[in-house]
Parts: structure tokens; C-alpha cells; sequence
């Protein structure tokens, strides 16, 4: 069995443990590394893990190393916009080469118009060169949409669908609990989002849009509520940052598929330090009714890692074009040599 040839673009958090991960998997071999940040290009990517060198230095030329690698995937992990991604998409794509990619708005883009023109331009890229482009991750990508949509499979009719993800932000990395604030006064909150220093979750639009598309439907609007601070009162602290009482301990959103004036679909989405239950849950309103939980909820890193490392046969195994979850075979785990998975 031959061994799955990979490139990794962004060598930032994630992309160094996901980096880190496919090099403990049979049957991968990471070939490339690319990066922008002056301070580790040029360096041997198996030093900047932290491990030993691995003969794959890191450049800012992803066409010198696409070109003379000749990778069988792409695992890219820089930002969240397609604006800020699609010329990265375009670049790798033009090589004739598959990417599985973390951009949280790739995973179902069809939510407005420039969005689904983006998404257009892509598939017709990935068709002439013969490529195959994917966007998914823990959430987007499976928890609040992919997850969804699949249990909904066992029901006759289906009426509402409530999603929710509460994070105790304690358990997660530190830039994680500095992007929701915590810590922050009420009123250094509403400045840094007035600023767009903090932002909301990105992808509660895109998941909403994946699971009504794919149940069929029409909705009359996506809304999704304004960032709200996490107020206490008591104090809480993790290992890095203390919030005292009435302070921001993180921050929660709301987000609905609405028709009629109902809510068919609602996404409810928490993380703060001092989270009294971690999970993951999917409540389906219909016949059956689904009452789905995951305690504690799955780690969101972790999560991405995986869903990346696990959908790379699946793209792979894929006819080129603009790929979404729904539109692939379902996830699985991936424990053996990789080569068993790849048909192609």
C-alpha cells in the first residue's frame, strides 16, 4: 500500500497538531510545509513541532513545493473568510491537487449570494485541474450540522431541530479563552466587539444553511444574534486568567433558520470559564423525537484534528469538484494504514 503524500499549509495552532498527528499515522508522509511567519520559515517543520528534523523545511513558495512535491492532499489551516482563502483554494488547486481545508465558511457557503458565487468559482477550478476541495472541522463540520443531519435519518417527519454546544472555556487553549473575552470588564467586551477584536462564532450561518438544504427546507431567513457576554456571580479562574464576579467569563450566541415566524432550526452556542456541565446535544422534534447528548462535549482541537485527518480518503477517493459533508461518504475513524482507505 502506498503511502498518502501530504502537504501542510499553515503551521500556526492548528496546523502544528494536526501536523503533529499525521505524523504518527501509518501510511501518510508529509512531504511540504507552508507557512508566511518569517520567524519559522526556513526551518525543518519537525523542529518547529518540537521534535526531531524531519527532512520537510518550511516555505512561504507553495508553487515551488506543490510543484515538486507532487502531494496527494493539501490539509490547510490559515483563516476562517473564503475572501481571505480563496486564492490559497485557487493556487493549490491549480496544481491538480485535493485540499481538505479548516476555513469555517467553506464548509457550506451557500448561505448568501457572494458566498455561493464563491463556491461556483471554486467547483469550476476543482472540475479543470481534477481536484477536490473540502471545508470541515469540528464546528462547522460536524457537531452542529453534519451530526444533526445524520440523526434526523431515522425519523419519518421532522419538525424542529434545537442544537446547542456549551464549553467550559477552562479546558481550552489560552488564545481560545482570550478570543471570547474572558476576563475582560462588560465594557472592554462591547468595545472589542464593537472593534472586531472578539467576533462571534463563525459557521452558525453555514451550518443552519447545510441541515435546511439538506431536509429541503425553503427557509425565509438565517438570523443569528449579536455576541452577549457571560456575567457570574462568583468568581472563576482558569490555569491563565481569573475572573472576578461580574466580569466576562466568556460568550454565548443564538442563531435560527426561520420560516413563518418559527424557529425550525436553532443553534445555541456557549463557552465561558466556569461552565457548570461540558456537552454536545441535538434535540429533533419529530417522529421519532431525538434527544441526542455528547458529555462532555467533544474537544474542540481535538475534534478538528480528526475530522481533517479523517476525511482526507474520502476527498481523495472523491470525483473532483467543491465538496460539503453531505455531499461524501460519513466520517469515520481511521485507524489503519492508510493506504487501506484510498481507492483510488
Amino acid at each position: 500500500m502506498k503511502n498518502v503524500k501530504v502537504v501542510s499549509y499553515g503551521i500556526g495552532v492548528i496546523g502544528r497538531r494536526l501536523a503533529t498527528h499525521l505524523l504518527t499515522k501509518e501510511g501518510v508522509k508529509i512531504v511540504g510545509a507552508v507557512d508566511i511567519n518569517p520567524e519559522i520559515v526556513g526551518k525543518d517543520l519537525g523542529e518547529v513541532l518540537g521534535k526531531e528534523k524531519i527532512g520537510v523545511l518550511i516555505t512561504n513558495d507553495a508553487d515551488k513545493v506543490l510543484k515538486e512535491t507532487k502531494p496527494d492532499v493539501v490539509v490547510h489551516t490559515t483563516m476562517s473568510y473564503i475572501r481571505q482563502t480563496f486564492d490559497q483554494f485557487e493556487q493549490i488547486m491549480k496544481h491538480g491537487v485535493n485540499v481538505v481545508s479548516t476555513c469555517e465558511e467553506l464548509s457550506y457557503p451557500y448561505d448568501t449570494p457572494e458566498g455561493t458565487e464563491y463556491a461556483k468559482k471554486l467547483d469550476e477550478i476543482a472540475k479543470k485541474y481534477g481536484a477536490t476541495l473540502l471545508g470541515t472541522g469540528i464546528n462547522p463540520g460536524f457537531l452542529m450540522d453534519t451530526l444533526p443531519t445524520f440523526l434526523s435519518g431515522v425519523c419519518e417527519e421532522v419538525n424542529t431541530i434545537y442544537i446547542s454546544r456549551q464549553m467550559d472555556a477552562a479546558t481550552r487553549r489560552i488564545p481560545f479563552q482570550k478570543k471570547i473575552g474572558a476576563g475582560m470588564t462588560i465594557a472592554e467586551f462591547n468595545e472589542a466587539i464593537d472593534n472586531h477584536k472578539i467576533t462571534g462564532h463563525v459557521g452558525l450561518e453555514q451550518s443552519i444553511k447545510m441541515i435546511s438544504d439538506t431536509l429541503g427546507w425553503e427557509l425565509d431567513e438565517i438570523k443569528v444574534d449579536a455576541v452577549e457576554p457571560v456575567v457570574l456571580d462568583k468568581d472563576v479562574a482558569s490555569d491563565a486568567i481569573k475572573v472576578p464576579k461580574g466580569y466576562n467569563a466568556g460568550s454565548k450566541q443564538m442563531a435560527y433558520g426561520l420560516k413563518d415566524g418559527k424557529a425550525l432550526i436553532t443553534m445555541d452556542f456557549k463557552a465561558y470559564i466556569g461552565a457548570p456541565e461540558e456537552f454536545d446535544s441535538v434535540n429533533i422534534d419529530g417522529v421519532p423525537p431525538i434527544h441526542e447528548k455528547i458529555s462532555p462535549c467533544v474537544h474542540g482541537d481535538h475534534g478538528t484534528i480528526a475530522m481533517t485527518t479523517n476525511m482526507i480518503p474520502h476527498v481523495v477517493n472523491s470525483e473532483p469538484g467543491f465538496k460539503t459533508m453531505v455531499d461524501l461518504p460519513v466520517v469515520h475513524a481511521t485507524p489503519s494504514h492508510f493506504g487501506k482507505y484510498i481507492k483510488k
